[in-house]
């Protein structure tokens, strides 16, 4: 088969297309989410024999037993995140980059933290190759945050903790959102949204999710 310059078969685009038409149908309404899930670059995020499979609506998996997240979910996650006015986010879980470039069309100041030193290490490389010069890294735990760039507009975590992490909710900004799937034991996860507020927090489940288990420490 005939690549194109980023190394993927002709027939990408109308792969694409499909999966935003598959987006549009499962109710995501954004334009600005649309266009950026049509115009980043998912193949280059993961290994390359899955490049043919970058823009079907599934998760796959990439190194250190981890996943790059269903489009849908990513698409959701971003326009959730929109509702609100952001000029800085912290995403917890780098994974792959992908979500992290998603953020950055329209976030001027991206934040982003990675557990597992290999996930950090190839992500960083990436999205430097990418040029994507709001987009910062970091190796670290991610129920630490990230305290010298907080407060945060958003936080938004793509691992499932057992319980809110206390650090990220007390780096939001009054009037900010943190989004994460909350894994309430038995096999249930649903994602979950906090609004912090002048006199605490308000919070509520939005729909059932499946995240890989958000897990303390960093490491090599």
């Amino acid at each position: 088969m005939e690549m194109n310059k980023e190394g993927i078969g002709m027939t990408s685009q109308r792969a694409r297309d499909r999966l935003i038409q598959r987006l549009q149908d499962r109710g995501i309404k954004d334009m600005r989410v649309i266009l950026a899930m049509r115009t980043v670059p998912r193949h280059l995020f993961i290994d390359e024999a899955l490049a043919s499979r970058a823009y079907e609506d599934d998760a796959l998996p990439i190194d250190a037993g981890q996943t790059i997240s269903q489009p849908y979910i990513v698409a959701r996650m971003t326009e959730l995140l929109l509702q609100g006015p952001i000029q800085r986010v912290l995403e917890v879980g780098t994974g792959s980059g992908y979500q992290a470039a998603i953020l950055a069309q329209f976030v001027p100041e991206v934040y982003t933290m990675e557990r597992i030193h290999v996930l950090y290490n190839r992500a960083r490389i990436l999205l430097k190759d990418l040029d994507y010069q709001n987009i910062r890294c970091r190796h670290s735990d991610g129920f630490r945050g990230w305290e010298g760039k907080a407060p945060f507009d958003a936080i938004i975590v793509t691992a499932a903790p057992k319980e809110l992490p206390e650090a990220l909710l007390q780096q939001l900004r009054v009037g900010g959102q943190l989004l994460l799937p909350w894994d309430r034991g038995g096999g249930q996860q649903y994602l979950h949204r906090v609004w912090r507020t002048e006199n605490g927090y308000e919070s509520g489940d939005l729909e059932p999710v499946v995240f890989v288990p958000m897990l303390h420490g960093a490491v090599r």
